[in-house]
């Protein structure tokens, strides 16, 4: 992924694409809300930090498409894996893959993507949550930005 290392303001006039700038293009308790509203797994292959994988954030309608937003009814929970290994796929198309490699459903993955990425976010219970330094340590633990 290439990081854009011009200044934001000149960047964000130069191109309507979201501008990338590491793990700080979405604040702590709004990953936080997306990652508890997603259970703390994957929607793809539904690895969770329990068994110590990283998750990530992936963008349904890809980055590179004029169309895609930071909204969090356009980002899923995601191992690292997974959204290496997704790219600019279609979900539709990914999830074949990921069925195949987890002798999954690509229907039931899809079908939980449209699900979660719907559902409601509790930001205030993630700013809540964010006041714990303990919290802090593990979100950067367990996520990209580590």
């Amino acid at each position: 992924m290439k990081k854009n290392t011009a200044s934001a303001p000149a960047a964000a006039a130069a191109s309507s694409t979201p501008v990338w700038h590491g793990m700080n293009w979405i604040s702590q308790h709004k990953r936080l809300a997306i990652y508890l509203r997603d259970g703390l797994a994957c929607a793809y292959c539904g690895a969770g930090v329990e068994s110590g994988v990283k998750l990530a954030l992936d963008h349904i309608v890809p980055r590179s498409q004029p169309a895609s937003t930071h909204k969090a009814t356009n980002l899923i929970t995601c191992c690292m894996k997974c959204n290496t290994a997704r790219g600019d796929r279609d979900v539709s198309l990914f999830a074949a893959r990921v069925a195949e490699r987890i002798g999954g459903d690509a229907q039931e993955i899809v079908g939980r993507v449209e699900r979660q990425r719907v559902a409601p976010l509790d930001t205030e219970g993630a700013r809540r949550i964010m006041g714990s330094r303990t919290c802090k340590a593990v979100l950067e633990t367990y996520t990209e930005g580590a």
